[in-house]
């Protein structure tokens, strides 16, 4: 009976042993050696630095490996026929996603570096904002004639409502026959193929002449696209604000909706700005997905129209005012223009007044400012940057978690939030008052808009995405521009990858562009 039962004992221990040598290894271990074991050839290779994935995560060390465009591995590869043809040292460096500029201004094809983007560390750029994209029926044919040049940033496009209304023969009018309808509905379908959704302007002409119901109608096409509504809404004034988000949410019960440079104009203080969050809050627990953009300055820019009365902004408009409203246009302009802080918080920026303040050039002229305005300027005459905003408000905003990063700003514009909002951010909310710390702030700036905007290979750090990032270190990173000197680059992003490719790097530009207008359906 005890060999019986030593024999039984033995058998069963050498089952177990069996079994255990058929368990399989560690899940994480086996894929880490499979990919180890699969990638023999990288082209680039940055090395021993602190990895910012995008997600909010804590920053971790490692290795990120890059094949073309895409990356295949962070972490360590541990083959011992591995060759990497281009390796970067990052030590004491943060590697993350290139960032991306929800909402900016530019023209590809007479700037098509866009060095200002690259030295603020973003990668991509949304164009065609406020209502206005390229007027141009075939936007196929404009894509391909951009992407042939090549671009220094990704760009991802906007189609226009202002735009379409044009392009429709709409104009202006705002009662709107089934035909009218149609011809817009017709061309935004068309357009939407190429872009990422619609913008609107409605506090410029045309979109100012549009009925909600026309902007409902258009929401449907876009949420039927499963594409989003980026709004320069109807009235930033704080009294109208909130009348202006409520119209943005109605459109929201259709389609994905976006508030372009949340501000509050004539707004004061925190509480303010948390009343306004609020609201935003209560729209999205309502199932209306709605988000925000801002930027780190507070001071606006725009054409010189936003100070004209609604019967005065057009050139057409303006003549008659001018001969039949004179006194009464007089009176407007002196009360709006005094209501936003006066005329020394009206800088110019283009010539002949480029740098001076609305109050200096009336100085100059000996005239009162709203004459100045009226035979010298005209609605259509200048653009100029407007100190409108409250501090505690708009960094209040900023710091909300649905609250993205944005310019606004172009290579070419005189405000420096085209040269400097990303590195200010950083600069301001993260480095000097510590409101947020690194990963979240880096988070507001990639995976964040990135989910906006419906970008699933970019915004992130992982296999399998594009190889679309950067390396800095926090402390080093400075915005130049001032309103002064707006076009000075801003400095501390030591390298910028897109798509791959070393686009920037010690502040010298690449010869090799490789970013281009991204096609929604278009999966690299």
């Amino acid at each position: 009976m005890k060999n019986i039962l030593l024999i039984f004992l033995l058998s069963w221990c050498c089952a177990c042993q069996n079994a255990a040598k058929k368990e399989p290894k560690n899940t994480a271990t086996s894929i880490h050696a499979t990919l180890n074991d699969s990638i023999k050839t990288v082209d680039l290779a940055i090395l021993n630095g602190m990895v910012i994935d995008g997600t909010g995560a804590p920053a971790y060390p490692a290795n990120v490996y890059i094949k073309a465009d895409k990356i295949v591995f962070i972490g360590t590869l541990t083959h011992p026929e591995l060759t990497i043809k281009k390796s970067l040292d990052a030590s004491g460096s943060i590697v993350s996603p290139g960032f991306i500029d929800l909402h900016a201004h530019g023209n590809p094809l007479r700037t098509p570096d866009f060095e200002n983007f690259l030295a603020m560390g973003v990668t991509t750029i949304s164009l065609g904002q406020d209502g206005s994209s390229p007027h141009q029926r075939d936007l196929g044919a404009y894509i391909a004639q951009v992407n042939s040049q090549r671009l220094g940033v990704n760009v991802v496009q906007f189609v226009g409502h202002g735009t379409l209304r044009s392009l429709a023969g709409i104009g202006t009018e705002e009662n709107l026959s089934e035909a009218q309808m149609d011809a817009l509905r017709n061309l935004l379908k068309e357009q939407l193929v190429y872009c990422f959704g619609l913008s609107t302007g409605l506090e410029y002409n045309p979109g100012r002449y549009a009925k909600q119901e026309e902007l409902l109608e258009l929401a449907k096409i876009v949420g039927a696209a499963g594409k989003v509504i980026a709004s320069h809404m109807r009235n930033e004034d704080d009294d109208a604000l909130m009348a202006s988000i409520t119209e943005l949410a109605q459109q929201g019960t259709y389609a994905n909706v976006h508030i372009s440079h949340l501000k509050s104009v004539y707004g004061k203080g925190a509480q303010r700005a948390l009343k306004i969050l609020d609201t935003i809050k209560k729209f999205r627990a309502q199932g209306i997905k709605l988000t925000a953009d801002s930027y780190p300055y507070l001071a606006s820019y725009t054409g010189i129209a936003i100070v004209f009365p609604p019967w005065a902004k057009t050139l057409d408009q303006f003549a008659v005012a001018k001969k039949t409203r004179r006194a009464e246009l007089a009176t407007f302009l002196r009360n709006k223009v005094n209501q936003r802080n006066g005329p020394a918080a009206t800088l110019f920026g283009t010539p002949p007044y480029t740098g001076k303040t609305l109050e200096e050039v009336a100085l100059e002229k000996n005239a009162p400012f709203e004459d100045v305005l009226i035979d010298d300027i005209g609605p259509q005459g200048a653009s100029a940057a407007y100190f409108v905003m409250d501090k505690g408000l708009q960094e209040t905003l900023l710091a909300d978690p649905w609250v993205s990063l944005a310019s606004d700003g172009s290579k070419t514009g005189t405000h420096p939030r085209g040269h400097g909002t990303f590195a200010k951010f950083i600069e301001d909310y993260v480095v000097h008052s510590k409101t947020l710390n690194l990963e979240e702030a880096i988070r507001k700036m990639t995976s964040f808009p990135a989910a906006i905007l419906g970008l699933s290979d970019r915004g992130i750090l992982k296999a399998g995405n594009l190889a679309d990032l950067i390396i800095f270190k926090p402390e080093k990173v400075k915005a130049l521009a001032t309103f002064s000197e707006p076009f000075q680059l801003a400095e501390g992003f030591n390298t910028v990858i897109v798509g791959g490719i070393i686009s920037r790097h010690n502040g010298e530009l690449s010869r090799q562009r490789n970013g281009k207008i991204i096609i929604p359906h278009e999966k690299k």
